[in-house]
């Protein structure tokens, strides 16, 4: 698997040196190493210096959006599906300093509140055959589209002007769909459900979906004369009006929740398109505590479709879980516009082999025993068994002690470099 998802994209580099490289990165992204820098990656490839690595990040020549789509196309090969959901969702990173594209004093998830970060929208694929993430943007604030010197500083492209998440989403479900991926279904949370322009653009496109939406969002009743909050819809509901039902199947079993469903629900933001809208209101059977779904299908749908989307949409977080803790997606250290991309974009290519291996390893055998006694392969557990059956490391003394002699003298002259500069300053008048 680790061949053939390299072996998708190796038509796009023009030269063997950044191929060569391209494949060495994403072993190394697989690889048991603490972080995933160009420095260690290099190590683990067995470089004697990080070049190639930075080279193929900065200089080298290819573009990361070809990548992405041959990995789309990959991925859609091996899990798609007509009733597959595209789901978008933004995760960040904190940064130190103001340099990194995108970064600025904003809220994000990873920390719970506003911190220095930089926020990238993923867009995640998922059906009954597995899920990933196919596509990626990096979020620029309009901090930075109002400042062109400083995107140009950047790399950013003069072309590119501020958007918000809501449209950096729209665009990668847009893309998706006319590069073919089959689909029939968009699931987002809050941020995305709350906004109508969102929401009109799935529809467009006529793919249903299932977006959540805050407690104090209104919705239309009585023919659209009535504006009610979504938490006082749900307060006045009988107890007839529940049904419990599994969304899915979670790690310790059925994850059943109370829903009620008001089907056909008029609107006034959302108008009628040929389809049909719909309120889903879940409720957690322990804690009570509720959460609100707009909902749209181009043709009639039952509640356990509806069910199914809203339960699925948890699989772009587990993505998210396993590229930051299995492939490093969170530890790069690059600052430009085109860096980003190429390893975010490589990034996922690691994530592919892990999911696509685990997808593989599912695949229920006829001539093997229904019940093992164990469950199935986790990305976590066929990373683990790539370390130990695949992937060469270059464990011989010679070579750890050439790396760590290289790392102390080019921290020496870093920190001579920052003394300067520091004294300097001192110094002016």
């Amino acid at each position: 698997m680790l061949a053939g998802v390299l072996g998708c994209f190796a038509g796009r580099f023009g030269r063997v040196e950044p191929r060569r490289a391209a494949a060495a990165f994403v072993t190394g992204l697989l690889a048991d190493i603490e972080v995933k820098t160009c420095w260690q990656l290099a190590e683990q490839a067995g470089y004697a210096r990080p070049d190639a690595m930075q080279r193929l990040l900065y200089r080298a020549v290819w573009d990361a959006d070809a990548v992405r789509d041959d990995l789309r196309r990959l991925v859609a090969g091996r899990f798609g599906d007509p009733d597959a959901v595209l789901i978008p969702d933004e995760t960040g990173d904190l940064k130190k300093g103001t340099h990194t594209v995108g970064v600025q004093r904003q809220y994000t998830g990873t920390a719970g509140r506003i911190e220095n970060s930089q926020v990238g929208v993923f867009l995640a694929y998922a059906s009954r055959h597995g899920h990933t993430l196919i596509d990626r943007r990096v979020y620029l604030p309009a901090s930075w589209t109002d400042d062109r010197d400083r995107c140009q500083a950047a790399g950013v492209p003069d072309e590119i002007g501020f958007a918000t998440r809501s449209e950096l989403a729209a665009d990668m479900i847009t893309a998706a769909l006319d590069a073919g991926v089959p689909a029939g279904w968009a699931a987002a949370d809050e941020a995305y459900g709350n906004s109508s322009v969102f929401r009109a653009h799935p529809r467009g496109h006529g793919l249903g979906y299932v977006l959540a939406v805050s407690r104090s969002h209104l919705v239309p009743l009585d023919g659209g004369k009535t504006r009610v909050r979504a938490d006082r819809v749900a307060a006045d509901l009988p107890a007839s009006a529940w049904q419990r039902r599994s969304a899915g199947a979670g790690s310790k079993g059925p994850r059943f929740y109370d829903w009620a469903w008001l089907d056909d629900v008029c609107t006034d933001a959302d108008p009628d398109d040929g389809g049909r809208h719909s309120l889903l209101i879940r409720r957690n059977t322990t804690t009570g505590e509720l959460a609100f779904y707009r909902c749209w299908a181009p043709k009639p749908a039952t509640l356990a479709q509806f069910i199914r989307v809203a339960g699925i949409r948890w699989t772009v977080e587990e993505s998210f879980q396993a590229a930051k803790g299995q492939v490093g997606l969170d530890q790069h250290q690059v600052r430009r516009w085109d860096s980003w991309h190429r390893f975010t974009t490589l990034a996922l290519a690691a994530l592919a082999v892990l999911a696509i291996s685990a997808a593989d390893t599912a695949t229920d055998d006829p001539d093997e025993p229904s019940d093992t006694g164990m469950i199935k392969l986790t990305v976590n557990e066929i990373r683990r068994l790539i370390n130990t059956l695949v992937i060469r490391s270059f464990h011989d003394l010679a070579h750890r002690l050439h790396w760590s002699h290289w790392r102390r003298r080019h921290q020496a002259r870093a920190r001579r470099a920052h003394y300067t500069h520091r004294l300097n300053l001192e110094l002016q008048p």
